[in-house]
């Protein structure tokens, strides 16, 4: 097979069995159905119970065809995923405490910096800033997995993003590994667009934190694409979460506890509903992603002005969102 049939293969292996999978979790197994349930709470904008087991489904897909193609990934990765996929997993069906997680997140993160950084000779100092960067992506994921559908498109256009480059690029391993996450998502986000009837769960949210990450610094190492380029992918996520923290630790609240403050969350609570909101953040995650993929082709004039770019048009729609919200509060 050529590239192009290797790639067709792998996408429709790992959607097929990401969409089979959480099919047969929402209405095969009664077993199944006694566990790993997201019960509304503080953070929740569901009302009702809803499985959360769905990057159960998605990783299955993801595995499937990457074990199909014997894809060449670094030992840091999968035993990064390996722990951070079974302890979610356990964290979604009995629950785990906040400390355990994060001294878990904190010891994959470290790891994988120190495998990452070390060997191109960056030394201590990069090691540290780079276990606290990773750490912050693998939870910035999952509190942006909050709206029915979110999580799931961000995962499709951003693996995809990173996935549809390296093909271009000729880099098939790349291509490959991030095209199966890409399809894998698919068939989980049928299942789990509005109204949704699995969610993906730190199961999903957690380990697709970590490869956006990972495989984005791994990418930019291995001369795939450039430093930025993972940065604005996934900027959507990055910004909004980055933002949201800032403005918690500012105003003195605790920022463990669980919230319903995101610019995502606000737009569901403000009319806008789970699926107008996942539509409107599908066009700003799809543009992030295609400007990135063309502007990674260009000279750095070009690459330097489309960051200028996007960090423009982040500024007005933060301006926006903080307007709309004071001119609510006024009224109210």
């Amino acid at each position: 097979m050529d590239l192009f049939q290797r790639t067709i293969v792998a996408m429709l292996l790992s959607f097929v069995v990401a969409y089979a999978m959480d099919y047969w979790l929402i209405n095969g197994s009664k077993k199944w159905k006694q566990w790993g349930f997201d019960h509304p709470n503080a953070r929740s904008l569901h009302v009702t119970p809803v499985s959360r087991l769905g990057g159960i489904g998605l990783f299955l897909g993801v595995l499937a065809s990457w074990s199909f193609f014997s894809l060449a990934l670094p030992n840091m990765i999968w035993v990064g995923l390996c722990l951070l996929l079974i302890a979610s997993v356990l964290d979604d069906i009995k629950g785990l405490p906040v400390l355990l997680r994060l001294c878990l997140h904190s010891f994959v993160a470290l790891i994988c910096a120190v495998d990452l950084f070390f060997s191109e000779g960056s030394g201590y100092f990069a090691a540290i800033i780079g276990t606290v960067v990773i750490v912050w992506v693998i939870n910035l994921y999952n509190f942006m997995d909050g709206s029915d559908g979110l999580a799931g498109g961000m995962t499709v256009i951003g693996f995809g993003s990173y996935g549809l480059f390296a093909y271009w690029a000729g880099y098939e391993n790349y291509a490959l590994m991030n095209l199966s996450i890409a399809a894998a998502a698919l068939g989980f986000l049928i299942h789990n667009f509005s109204p949704a009837r699995i969610f993906l769960g730190d199961g999903g949210a957690i380990p697709l934190g970590f490869l956006a990450i990972v495989i984005g610094i791994l990418g930019w190492e291995e001369g795939v694409w450039p430093l930025w380029f993972p940065w604005l992918i996934f900027s959507p996520f990055i910004v909004d979460a980055t933002v949201t923290l800032i403005k918690r630790v500012f105003r003195g609240e605790k920022i463990w506890q669980a919230h319903r403050q995101h610019y995502y969350q606000s737009m569901v609570q403000n009319g806008f509903g789970h699926r107008n909101t996942a539509l409107c953040w599908y066009g700003v995650m799809f543009l992030a992603g295609i400007s990135a993929v063309w502007a990674a082709q260009q000279d750095s004039f070009v690459q330097y002005v489309t960051l200028m770019a996007w960090g423009a048009i982040y500024l007005m729609l933060l301006f926006i969102f903080e307007s709309t919200q004071k001119f609510r509060g006024n009224r109210g």
